[in-house]
């Protein structure tokens, strides 16, 4: 070891020793308590040694606060009891602990890893539901900590066709804090209802906090594309907000000013908490816990509305626990939708209301009489494709034309392959006697993007596809895996999906059709394999069913354009035979015009 080293470090020891006995207290004389502590326990004498010390006086203890402390006490300890709501729709447990949720299951939606019913609830919490308040003494209290009875005395409870009310109670100080749950028989609402009696006697008045503890657990298979679509939101001054954990592991944001609504969702699930009065803020927590991309990986968010101080009326808030549907959430009228991404704020605002208002009706309707949602993608392609026909005709006829000049191009471009000026000059003039604007098809294909990245967005977050099969593909919502590799090629996967498959092949078929097969320009005919490639990569790992559609969509691009370049094939042709025949006449009627000539010339001779 160096010497200096060696040196410092002795040097080092020799002061913490000198300073900690310069530092250290002078011990007591025997027989004298230490003053001021009242929290340090007195070592036990031996049994057969009598106490000769004078007792110790005890501070003053404030009686309020003796008694505050003595409450909860009172009311943390007793016997969790779990009460079972059973309706249609969710199986839903609440415990006496808390008065709390501590499981609500959807009996309709699956999880795709295990086929457990979905749970909401992150059940390795002590709840989801909470109030928390500050006691006049500044201590917090979370009600999950105290005991509440019930006004049920079964331990299960079966909604069939009428409101049910269950309602826990506890006494906390001199007042009273009454939850009161209503479940309905027929959607994922659930009423609450808090009654805070004598609050002053317990809380101060600065109000209260209602919390939903814990993220919506994941359900699906792909746990890196479900983090990416699972966050927390609220909505304040007409505006939502929102975290997510997706570029960092821990975040927060502190709302103040009134509050319509907190929300946590993953991809197709949400837990909302709406206030009847508007709150007078909101906190919303995020906290990541394992690395993106790993089965370990967890993401836990807390909610709360910061309520104003409790009146003679007690505060009501909606629940809506259960599908991101968006007829269902729609009703409230409150933009509960607008928590689900549309992608970047740029496109947002039509990608949006043609989500809304075209995308979700049509399936809606067509879901109503189709019996699969694997026709529904179909026709709704097919919809869309009559729809965006307008402006994608003038941009097939362009490129067709531009099919069409694809020889004369390659035979300007070897006539010129060492002047690149006099090349531009004959291709415009080219362009010109033919009259085809080279960008006549870019305006009227950028026109339709919208309608694609809105499709884009809305197919994998659709939860009508979840769970629905077609033909091969067991779940529209999910890759169709057609085939498993030993191996995992990277930004690919460890699989082949079917759709995928036959859309990258689908696109390969469509850009051929646009390519003269005269051309011999390397660029395009490696674009016209590299970019169906890519594109297969890409969507390998996405939902299948919106690789059905773009398949759907691309096969009818194919038929539109192979009926386009024919008829403009046949229009030129038409036009070429035309212009020999208008030749051959026009030479005919010269030749004849000649001839009379010549013999008008002769007779006039001969005279």
């Amino acid at each position: 070891m160096d010497r200096n080293v060696v040196i410092a470090t002795i040097l080092i020891a020799l002061i913490m020793i000198v300073w900690l006995t310069w530092l250290s207290p002078t011990p007591p004389p025997p027989g004298e308590a230490p003053a001021g502590d009242t929290l340090t326990t007195a070592t036990e004498p031996p049994p057969d040694t009598i106490r000769q010390t004078a007792p110790v006086l005890e501070p003053a203890r404030d009686p309020l606060a003796e008694a505050i402390d003595t409450t909860l006490i009172r009311v943390a300890e007793g016997e969790e009891r779990l009460i079972t709501v059973e309706t249609d729709l969710y199986e839903a447990r609440l415990s006496t602990k808390g008065a709390t949720l501590v499981s609500f299951k959807l009996k309709a939606y699956k999880r795709a890893d295990t086929g457990a019913p979905v749970q909401i609830v992150d059940t390795t919490k002590a709840g989801a539901l909470s109030l928390v308040f500050t006691t006049p003494h500044s201590r917090v209290v979370d009600t999950r900590n105290l005991y509440f009875e019930p006004s049920a005395s079964a331990d299960r409870i079966v909604v069939s066709d009428s409101l049910t009310t269950l309602a826990f109670s506890t006494q906390v100080g001199e007042g009273r804090i009454v939850q009161t749950y209503t479940f309905h028989p027929d959607n994922y609402e659930v009423d609450l209802a808090v009654r805070q009696e004598n609050a002053a006697s317990f809380a101060t008045n600065r109000g209260y906090e209602l919390m939903w503890s814990g993220g919506v657990p994941f359900t699906e298979a792909n746990i890196e594309q479900e983090a990416r679509r699972s966050g927390a939101h609220a909505r304040s001054g007409g505006e939502v907000e929102s975290i997510d954990l997706s570029s960092d592991a821990y975040e927060e944001k502190t709302l103040r000013g009134s509050v319509d609504w907190v929300a946590v969702k993953n991809t197709y699930f949400t837990a909302v908490m709406m206030p009847a009065e508007q709150a007078r803020g909101a906190e919303l927590i995020g906290e990541r816990f394992g690395e993106p991309n790993t089965p370990s990986l967890k993401e836990d968010y807390t909610l709360s509305l910061l309520m104003p101080p409790p009146t003679a009326e007690p505060d009501s808030f909606i629940l809506y626990i259960g599908p991101l549907d968006y007829l269902r959430i729609a009703r409230y009228d409150r933009d509960l939708y607008d928590m689900v991404d549309y992608g970047w704020d740029a496109f947002e605002w039509i990608t949006r209301p043609l989500a809304k208002f075209v995308f979700i009706p049509v399936f809606d309707l067509l879901g109503s009489v189709l019996p699969n949602y694997g026709l529904v993608i179909i026709i709704m392609a097919f919809l869309i494709k009559l729809l965006v026909y307008p402006l994608t005709k003038s941009s097939y006829k362009s490129m067709a034309k531009m099919r069409e000049l694809q020889p004369k191009m390659e035979a300007i471009k070897e006539k010129y392959a060492d002047n690149p000026a006099k090349q531009q000059e004959a291709m415009m003039k080219m362009y010109k006697e033919t009259g085809v604007n080279p960008l006549g098809g870019c305006l009227p294909m950028l026109l339709q993007y919208p309608i694609i990245i809105a499709l884009w967005q809305f197919l994998p977050q659709a939860i009508e596809i979840r769970q629905q099969g077609f033909l091969w593909a067991h779940d529209l919502s999910a890759p169709d895996v057609i085939l498993h590799l030993p191996f995992t090629i990277p930004l690919y996967g460890n699989f082949v999906a079917g759709f995928t498959l036959l859309m990258g092949l689908s696109m390969v078929v469509q850009m051929r059709m646009q390519t003269s097969p005269t051309t011999s320009n390397a660029q395009a005919k490696i674009f016209t394999y590299l970019f169906p490639v890519m594109i297969f990569g890409i969507f390998n790992k996405f939902a299948s069913g919106l690789s059905l559609y773009y398949l759907c969509y691309n096969v009818l691009t194919a038929i539109q354009q192979k009926y386009i370049n024919k008829s403009i094939h046949e229009k030129a042709e038409a036009e070429a035979a035309q212009g020999k025949n208008g030749a051959g006449k026009k030479k005919a009627v010269k030749a004849g015009g000649k001839r009379a000539a010549s013999r008008k010339g002769g007779k006039k001779i001969r005279s």
